[in-house]
């Protein structure tokens, strides 16, 4: 087993999985957002930085075709978990978030029984699309958790006739609420929307997967 530069980007972002967590268990609001958010894209850069280095240095192994679903599958489940349980928007969260585990866990699966002949479920176009929506929906969930506590921030010690005023104009807003108003929005709507763009393609590929491992299933 060598341990090449493709391959040890792969083990860092497998190792960068449990860090989202670690990031909200260990670091106060706002800081756990900023850490996890900064980890979270730095890792997912190197899911294309390692693939383009192992095609481009002739060093595609092995050990990396095995560890990079994995470390895709583990960033983006951790980080739903930790999402669920920390992010103002939960609630949307459990579905997708189910849908998308489920499909994970059915998939490796299939995989697993197939054994010699899993090779047929190779990963498709629309299954890497399906990874870059998942990781792009969790950016921005992220993004929406800082944009939510510099909002509340904004009307800290302000009263409901005062929050009003400046909305509408009528009051100098020296704390841009306004600003952090709309991204809160933007973000909201943007992370919820694809997050559920996110399960639909995961759905998808996951159907896809099945129905070609179905005749390898029948007795």
């Amino acid at each position: 087993m060598t341990m090449t530069l493709p391959n040890l980007l792969t083990l860092l972002r497998l190792l960068a999985a449990p860090g989202f967590a670690l990031c909200y268990l260990l670091l106060p609001r706002p800081w756990a957002d900023g850490a996890a958010l900064l980890l979270f894209t730095t890792a997912s850069a190197t899911d294309w930085i390692d693939g383009y280095l192992a095609r481009k240095w002739n060093q595609v192994s092995k050990l990396g075709t095995m560890l990079d679903p994995i470390a895709d599958k583990a960033m983006v489940v951790i980080a739903l978990f930790t999402l669920a349980a920390f992010s103002g928007l939960s609630g949307w969260l459990i579905l997708p978030g189910a849908l998308i585990l489920f499909r994970e866990v059915f998939v490796s699966g299939l995989r697993e029984y197939l054994g010699d002949t899993a090779g047929l479920l190779k990963v498709t176009k629309l299954a890497k699309w399906k990874t870059t929506a998942q990781m792009v929906a969790i950016v921005v969930l992220v993004a929406q958790g800082i944009a939510e506590h510099q909002l509340g921030m904004s009307v800290f010690g302000m009263d409901g006739e005062m929050i009003g005023a400046i909305l509408d104009g009528r009051e100098a807003d020296r704390v841009n609420l306004r600003l952090w108003l709309l991204a809160n929005d933007v973000l909201v709507w943007g992370g919820a929307l694809l997050i559920w763009v996110a399960a639909l393609l995961t759905v998808l590929t996951g159907t896809d997967y099945f129905r070609k491992a179905l005749p390898y299933l029948r007795d």
